[in-house]
């Protein structure tokens, strides 16, 4: 059946760490907007080093959660392709990369930011909560240089697993990547390493402003 007009366009969400598609196809129903495809896609089953090598769904492996960590640059690379070959494919089937808002929580967050600074295409938008820019060091020179690409952040004001200075530390590094007034960072009291719904009429906000039915 051929794309109806009022659909072209599409919110590619990535879980975190351990979880799968599922979790967030389910908590994203309620934001759901007619006019917009979601995708959740699922994360291969790999080591983790921050998790004594277990096992588990992971875009790519994670050795500490500390700004000064060592990180898996192939594996966060490699991540970034794949997402960017589903991107590619929408394209192909009738979704310009600029109706496409790609976001994820925690390393999904983190690969949706990657992701989107590195993209050959300026995509509508980028959805990031509670994560952090991974590979922060190589940016700005390893952006594809699209400056104007609307940044959602945000982040429990008490998350424990990747704390909210991290976030904020990621925020204030964005804007030296993309034209400060397109960053957004929003911190929620008493939230912890999860999302809230008041964050998420935030995330339908952004979407129903950047993806607008037309």
């Amino acid at each position: 059946m051929p794309r109806t007009k009022s659909r072209i366009s599409l919110v590619i969400f990535l879980h975190g760490l351990g979880d799968t598609g599922h979790g967030w196809a389910d908590s994203l129903t309620g934001i759901r907007l007619p006019h917009v495809k979601f995708i959740c896609p699922h994360a291969p089953k790999i080591p983790v080093t921050l998790n004594m090598r277990s096992l588990m769904p992971a875009w790519f492996d994670l050795m500490g959660l500390s700004p000064d960590a060592p990180e898996d640059e192939a594996g966060i690379k490699k991540a970034a392709e794949n997402i960017k070959a589903i991107i590619e494919h929408e394209a192909r089937n009738g979704i310009p990369p600029h109706r496409i808002i790609i976001g994820g929580f925690s390393q999904g967050g983190a690969l949706s930011l990657y992701t989107a600074l590195t993209c050959q295409h300026q995509l509508a938008g980028v959805v990031a909560l509670s994560c952090w820019l991974p590979l922060h060091k190589s940016f700005p020179s390893a952006s594809s240089g699209h400056k104007n690409i609307p940044i959602l952040q945000c982040h429990g004001e008490i998350d424990m697993m990747v704390p909210v200075q991290f976030g904020a530390m990621t925020a204030e590094k964005l804007k030296h990547i993309v034209n400060p007034q397109m960053v957004t960072f929003k911190a929620y009291p008493g939230v912890q390493h999860s999302s809230c719904n008041e964050e998420m009429l935030a995330v339908r906000e952004f979407i129903e402003k950047y993806l607008p039915q037309i």
